[in-house]
């Protein structure tokens, strides 16, 4: 696992805990190996204005923001994170660079996994209802050019890229009983529209990682789309159950064999369980399916600023306010050795290099068998 500093602060003690379980346990299995595995979210929230831009900002070696997203995972020190906000680019030029910061930060992955978003993708239809065209949310999902705000895997272990299930293509329409947005004039905007509407706002994804005395692990990532910013069809709040939702019906094996027993399901989803807007019967059922478990992650600095140690991001208030909207859900057949939510308090020396890096906060799981 990785190196912690900052001992002595209130917002290591999670990860101090986590290293001493680990430790404790390997002792009491009398193993003389004992691997654990430390899987991380993270929406760093650095997507930029236009294709190219993130690149030119990370090479730059110089924008706080990146710099300080670079600090907070050098600090966490994860083996497998997925990455959210992150411009995708086809040859992958930005991720390598921002690999290659971390690397210099002493974190190495040298694994990486992305694929193109649903972000920015042209239809070529009003997928709006506002009648007009070729405007950033009538793309696929929102986005000012392909690619912008994409999910990236940077991990330790191999990443097994020929055996990646991508759903990104998969339409909305095909998911059994999905909620697709209607008014009284009938399906919204329009049948043409929601024949060609995809799910993913950005990805669904199953990638699968080789990990040394744990074997195979599957990790599920995605993004949900914010559950607002549309009118009385609700097509976003229902666009956020339904790719929530997807994952139920893939663990039910409805989209082919589930290969994998072993897997964590991770990913910004952008629905709190009590607060906030959108339909939560979907996160309701995803966090009390008995084929996962919630680690329940909290932080210092969530307690102290709101009372509520679970929040993972801080939002503009009163509303929406601090939410818990980042999730590491492991599967139940893992132990879970230690978890938290990377928020330090305001007087800790990282305090405001985690408010610079993203209104979302590193949310982090410890598992072993």
């Amino acid at each position: 696992m990785g190196i912690f500093s900052r001992k002595n602060s209130r917002s290591c003690a999670p990860l101090i805990n986590a290293a001493l379980m680990i430790v404790a346990i390997c002792v009491s299995a009398g193993a003389a190996v004992c691997e654990s595995l430390r899987v991380a979210t993270f929406n760093t929230e650095l997507s930029r204005k236009g294709p190219g831009l993130l690149l030119r900002d990370i090479a730059a070696g110089d924008d706080p923001q990146i710099e300080a997203t670079l600090a907070v995972i050098a600090d966490v020190h994860p083996d497998v994170l997925l990455v959210q906000g992150f411009d995708y680019d086809m040859t992958g030029e930005a991720l390598m660079a921002y690999a290659d910061a971390l690397r210099a930060r002493g974190v190495d992955y040298p694994y990486s996994f992305s694929a193109r978003p649903n972000t920015g993708m042209p239809t070529g239809l009003d997928m709006d209802g506002n009648g007009k065209l070729g405007e950033p949310r009538d793309a696929q999902s929102y986005g000012r050019f392909s690619g912008q705000g994409g999910m990236a895997i940077l991990s330790r272990h191999p990443i097994d890229v020929g055996a990646v299930k991508d759903f990104t293509d998969f339409l909305w329409r095909d998911l059994p009983d999905a909620l697709l947005p209607e008014t009284e004039a009938g399906p919204f905007p329009s049948a043409e529209a929601q024949a060609v509407q995809r799910l993913s706002t950005t990805n669904h994804w199953v990638v699968p990682i080789t990990v040394p005395e744990l074997g195979r692990v599957d990790i599920m990532a995605f993004q949900g789309s914010p559950p607002v910013f549309d009118g009385p069809e609700d097509r976003n709040g229902k666009r956020n159950h339904d790719e929530t939702v997807f994952w139920q019906h893939y663990l039910a094996g409805h989209f082919g064999d589930v290969e994998a027993s072993s897997f964590v399901l991770l990913g910004d989803i952008n629905q709190d369980r009590r607060d906030g807007e959108g339909i939560k019967s979907a996160i309701v059922g995803l966090l009390d399916d008995p084929r996962l478990q919630d680690p329940m992650p909290q932080s210092y600095g969530s307690e102290t600023a709101t009372g509520d140690p679970f929040d993972t991001v801080d939002w503009t208030d009163p509303v929406p306010g601090n939410l818990r909207v980042d999730y590491v859900l492991p599967s139940a057949d893992w132990r879970v050795l230690g978890s938290g939510v990377f928020w330090p308090n305001p007087d800790d020396p990282l305090g405001q290099t985690v408010i610079a890096a993203s209104r979302h906060r590193l949310v982090w799981v410890d598992i072993a068998r």
